[in-house]
């Protein structure tokens, strides 16, 4: 009979209370750990698409320089009359450079707009280090500094996203800059 009633309290499967305190610290620990990658994750995503959004601002400055006119035989330089604050010309280095501002393309509410700052230069070069060479170039970069915060991080930091290109003049006649032609 003993043997009976063994099996009968045997056969229940009870857990004490430190069993189900150290399980729900487990559970909670993985859901803790899974949500704060979900956090993490939208913080890296809402970081990238303000990358984005600065290089898409950067690369529309480079745009408007390439589709200005830049013709040597006529003397037209539309380069160095792009709409920049606080333009200057250094005649030594032949540097144009000033800067922009605009908002980045991402969703916003209200006041809650993110501004970046385009940094322009465009500075004559010669291939040679001289200017003998019959075709230049414009080396144009763009440096869009932009800020962000995170999500409950209110440490401000700020990012630069740089694009740069070089340009040839918009002249075809081999005449007017000096090699080939009759």
């Amino acid at each position: 009979m003993p043997a009976r009633k063994r099996r009968r309290q045997e056969g229940g499967f009870i857990l004490t209370f430190w069993e189900v305190l150290i399980s729900v610290v487990i559970v909670a620990l993985v859901f803790g750990a899974i949500i704060n990658g979900y956090l993490t994750t939208a913080v890296q995503e809402e970081r990238s698409g303000y990358s984005l959004a600065a290089q898409s601002l950067g690369i529309q400055v480079v745009e408007q320089a390439r589709s200005a006119a830049w013709d040597i035989a006529t003397g037209k330089n539309q380069l160095t009359n792009m709409a920049l604050q606080s333009a200057t010309w250094n005649a030594s280095t032949l540097t144009y450079s000033g800067y922009t501002t605009n908002l980045l393309d991402v969703p916003f509410k209200g006041t809650n707009y993110v501004v970046a700052t385009n940094y322009v230069t465009i500075q004559l070069v010669y291939l040679n280090g001289s200017s003998n060479v019959p075709v230049q170039m414009q080396s144009i970069r763009v440096d869009t500094v932009w800020p962000f915060t995170g999500w409950g991080n209110h440490t401000l930091c700020y990012y630069t996203n740089s694009i740069g290109t070089l340009l040839s003049p918009d002249n075809r006649d081999p005449s007017t800059l000096g090699v080939g032609g009759n």
